[in-house]
This record gives C-alpha cells, structure tokens and sequence, in this order.
C-alpha cells in the first residue's frame, strides 16, 4: 500500500498547474496553526473558567509585548525558509546543509538571548505599556515562566521552517500536535488538580514547547535525506549567516515593528479597563484561526516562490502570487463568516459569566473580521516577496503603511473620537493601504527578475 503524504516535491513545484498543489501544501501548516490556537485558547479557557477573569485579563495583556521581544528574533526564520528554498530549486546540497546547521546553532543562541531579555524585562515592559495594577502581578509572572520556554520555541521554529521550505508541511502538524496534547493535558493538571493560576498554564506551555523543538531536532538528526543535521556539524558559516540575516532581518524588524504598533493599541485597550481587555482578549484569541488559516497561504506562497526563483522559473511566480490570494481571499471571507455567525456562543466559553465583557469583543469582531481577509492579501503578497530574496523593500512598504499609520492614528483620529471602533478600524485602514503599495513594487520586482534572467 503506497504510504500517504502531504509532502510537495521540488518538482511539483517547478512544473503544471499549481493551485491544487499549493492547497495540497498549505493544508497541513493550516492545521497546524488551528491546533497550536486550539492549545492556546485552552490556556485561555482554563484561566478564564477556573481562575477568573483579571487572570485572563492577566495573560492577555502579555500577548503584544511578548510577540514584540521574539518576533524580531523569529523572524529570522523567514530567512531560513527562502535560503532552504533557493537551495532546493537550485539542487545546491552542500550549501543547504550551511543553512540549516547555521540555522539551527543561531536559533539555540538566540534563544537564550531572548529568554534573559524577556525574563528580567517583564515588569519593566508591563508598567510601560500601562497595564492595570490588578492585572500586573499575574501578568509579570506569566511572562517570566513563558520565557522560559523561548530558547525551545525558537528552535522548533527555526526547524519546522526547514521542513516546510522543503516541501515537508505533514511532519510539523505532527510534532505540534503531540506537543499541543500535553499543553492541555498540562493546563489542566496544574490548573484544576493544583490550584494553580496563569502559572500552571505558563509551565505547560514551557514543556509543550520543549518536547516539539526535541522532535523537530530529532527528526533532522535521524533522516537520510538532504535536510539532514549532524549535531558534530554545527557551525555559524559566515556567508549562509549573512544572507539568512539579509533576508530574515527585515523581516523581524517588520515583526517587530508590528508588534510596538500592537502594543500601542494594547496599551489604548487597556485605557478601557480589566473588563473590556478581558473581551478584546477572547476576540483576538478567537480571531487568531481565521488568521492561521489565512497565513499559511504566506508559507506556500514563500515556498513556491522561492523554489521557482531558485530553479529560474521567473514567469510562474506571478501565477504562485494569484493563487494564493484567491485562497487566503476565500478562507478569510469564510471562517470570518462563521465567526460572525457564532459570536456569542464562541465569546462565552472564554467568558460564560460576564456578559460586559462578550460584548467588548463583540464589538471588535464588527471591525476587525468582517475585513479580516485583506489582511490575508497582505501576508500572501509579503511572502511572494520575500520569496524572491526581496526583504529591504518589503520591510519599509510594511512599517509605513502599517506601522507608522497605525501609530499616527492612535495619536490623532483615536484621541479625537476616542471609542473601540476607531481603535479598530486602523487595522483594516492599513491593510488595503500596504496591498496596493506591495502590488505596485511586485509588479516592479518580477520585470526586473525577468530582465535579469534576459541579460544573463
């Protein structure tokens, strides 16, 4: 019987039609990212039902500022993906066997990078960004325990970026899942059997996290294929450093940059009290599958683009672009609607006794989901982009219309009509703004690929 697999050969990326091939991809990184929110909204329900909900609002305050410190550092990943791509459709063995051992030392070094920033920075970050007294306390010692666990993230990151980009999106939904069923099989040993707070859901994460980086590290060890790992192997080679750096910076730079933004518009939300950042907590939580689902067209997009660039196949990227963006277009328009039609019931298994607060998040969903899938656009647009080898340009379009909007915009039109609604509505303002930049410079971009090919 011939053994099922999801996995996307070299090939089939290079050659015929590519949009049941780019779905056939994306499936797996799809589930994976709805299983890793499953997980996370189980810490999230946990803490809302058994420890109340100044301790969700507690882990919710954390999100913005956690995601500000790593992702810059995550980012880096994306540079990983394009180098192991271009590798793959070039067929260069040896120098992707330089990427992924650069790869994974730098991911263990910049762990522990991380994890000293985030842990001895918390409370210093937290009372920047004006989080409630009643709030701090837990939300500090979330943060402390969940960096913990970021030497780990990191690497399992950095290691499913190299599986992905090769073709391989079957074995991280794997690993993730084993991963993930701890985590809540965790979350509720500490939680329910120990009486613990956002504590116990801080340490589940930790060790969920520790077990996926072993077995995405493991597999590498153990295949016979060319993305193997020889932990004897290990070793920064300046020339893969510098271009997984060129790449991958600006993209966590942007991620970054996102985040300061998000952590401004955190700090706005939490102006409106505990009971109104509980809501936006369980909105955003919620909120966060439709955009899993969204972004990994931005994998597949990354991943053919690259290969087809690696291999020289310049006039397929725009087709890549094209299909991916009718799929992101389709899955935003479709789990934002079923959103929409279970708002209430979805709100109230994070919150079931505080009505206030469901409606809070209501009036985020009214804002955010029903544009959410031109967000989507972004991210398919941004990862053919970068597929490319472009990261520089990319990261400027993205801070501008993005970032700096958003920015500008808590410090102007929301001091002037201070409601949730304007709050809101600079997200959906930035996303068509930064499309229609990025269409612009990926028009620019593929003729000048062409050209090159031409004068080669």
């Amino acid at each position: 019987m011939k053994k099922f697999s999801l996995v996307v050969t070299r090939e089939q990326m290079l050659e015929g039609p590519l949009l049941g091939k780019i779905i056939i991809y994306t499936l797996p990184i799809m589930a994976t990212g709805i299983l890793q929110l499953l997980f996370n909204a189980a810490d999230m329900v946990v803490v809302g039902r058994y420890a109340g909900d100044i301790a969700l609002a507690a882990v919710g305050a954390t999100g913005s500022i956690i995601n500000l410190i790593i992702n810059l550092f995550i980012g880096l990943s994306v540079g990983t993906s394009v180098c192991v791509a271009h590798c793959c459709g070039s067929k260069d063995a040896e120098g992707l066997s330089r990427v992924i051992h650069t790869s994974v030392l730098t991911s263990v070094i910049m762990g522990v990078f991380v994890f000293l920033i985030g842990f001895f920075g918390s409370r210093t970050f937290l009372e920047l960004m004006g989080t409630p007294e009643d709030v701090i306390d837990l939300s500090t010692l979330y943060m402390q325990i969940y960096f913990v666990g970021v030497p780990s993230s990191l690497v399992y990151n950095f290691g499913a970026s190299i599986l992905r980009s090769s073709g391989d999106t079957n074995r991280p939904l794997i690993f993730l899942t084993i991963a993930g069923v701890l985590n809540v099989i965790l979350n509720l040993f500490f939680v329910i059997a120990f009486g613990m707070s956002v504590d116990g859901v801080a340490w589940a994460t930790v060790v969920s996290q520790t077990v996926s980086a072993v077995l995405v590290i493991s597999y590498l060890i153990r295949t016979k294929s060319d993305i193997h790992l020889d932990p004897r192997k290990l070793k920064i080679h300046s020339h893969e450093l510098k271009n997984i750096i060129r790449i991958g910076l600006p993209a966590g730079f942007q991620g970054a940059m996102f985040s300061i933004s998000n952590v401004i518009i955190q700090s706005s939300v939490n102006s409106f009290g505990s009971v109104f950042m509980s809501g936006n907590s369980a909105a955003a939580n919620i909120e966060g599958f439709v955009y899993v689902s969204m972004n990994s067209f931005h994998q597949a997009s990354l991943t053919f683009t690259g290969q087809n660039v690696g291999a020289g196949k310049f006039d397929r990227i725009d087709r890549v672009l094209y299909s991916c963006l009718l799929c992101v277009t389709v899955a935003g328009v479709l789990f934002g609607s079923l959103v929409l039609l279970f708002r209430y019931p979805l709100l109230q298994i994070y919150l079931p006794e505080s009505p206030e607060a469901v409606e809070a998040g209501i009036s985020r969903f009214m804002v955010i989901i029903t544009t959410y899938f031109t967000c989507g656009m972004m991210d398919a647009l941004s990862g053919s982009l970068r597929g490319t080898g472009s990261s520089f340009i990319p990261m400027i379009i993205t801070i501008l219309s993005i970032c700096v909007l958003r920015i500008i915009w808590i410090y102007t039109v929301f001091a002037a009509f201070r409601t949730p609604f304007t709050l809101f509505l600079s997200y959906p303002v930035s996303w068509v703004i930064c499309i229609i930049c990025q269409f612009i410079y990926f028009s620019f971009l593929k003729r000048k690929l062409i050209r090159s090919r031409a004068a080669a």
